[in-house]
């Protein structure tokens, strides 16, 4: 794989650490979790038994991989700009998506994301879990609070939510055209959001 060490090659442990879960990344990107380790080594330019040494079991590579691909990329931040009541409401809306957008939308979390949903790993519900009563009630909570609108169900907060990922699983799923600059596009769905919550 393009930037990996050649075999043989020593390394640092946290180094080695690294090379295997950027590779497990881009291998079960591509290939889904059905992927063994053993191929996984031989792309990595590793042996089995060395990736063994860091971790235990498959399933422990696969738990660095959610880490990395999912809840790393869930800014710290965003909960307390969500809360910010010194911006607009829409704005914090808007905000918000744009910087989740940016920060979801790659070939690496999609895919990995529908892989794990088809091969019926728990990653999927327990980000989706972290998620919904993190960010998802944080914006709801926030717009309860706003005079002007009703109080969204939960699912219509999810509605919202799916509607901007799908314009991720376009791109990187079915790999149909979707605008190189996606912001205009959430800009539009959460004002037309927010109008059918208007009292």
């Amino acid at each position: 794989m393009d930037g990996m060490p050649p075999m043989g090659r020593r390394l640092e442990p946290h180094a080695r650490r690294e090379q295997i879960v950027t590779g497990a990344v881009a291998y079960f990107a591509e290939v889904g979790f059905g992927g063994t380790t053993r191929d996984l080594a031989r792309r990595i330019g590793i042996t089995q038994a060395l990736l063994y040494r860091y971790f235990a079991s498959k399933s422990e590579l696969v738990e660095a991989v959610f880490e990395r691909v999912f809840l790393d990329r869930l800014s710290p931040h965003w909960n307390d700009e969500i809360r910010d009541a010194t911006q607009p409401l829409d704005h914090r809306l808007r905000h918000f998506y744009r910087q989740y957008a940016t920060a979801i939308f790659t070939y690496e979390w999609m895919r990995i994301f529908m892989w794990a949903g088809l091969a019926g790993e728990a990653l999927n519900l327990r980000y989706l879990t972290r998620v919904g009563d993190s960010l998802l009630s944080a914006l709801r909570e926030e717009i309860a609070k706003d005079g002007r609108f009703r109080t969204p169900e939960m699912e219509e907060m999810w509605a919202l939510h799916g509607s901007i990922v799908y314009l991720g699983i376009r791109r990187f799923i079915y790999q149909l055209p979707t605008p190189d600059d996606v912001g205009p596009v959430i800009d539009r769905s959460v004002e037309r959001f927010l109008a059918g919550l208007r009292r």
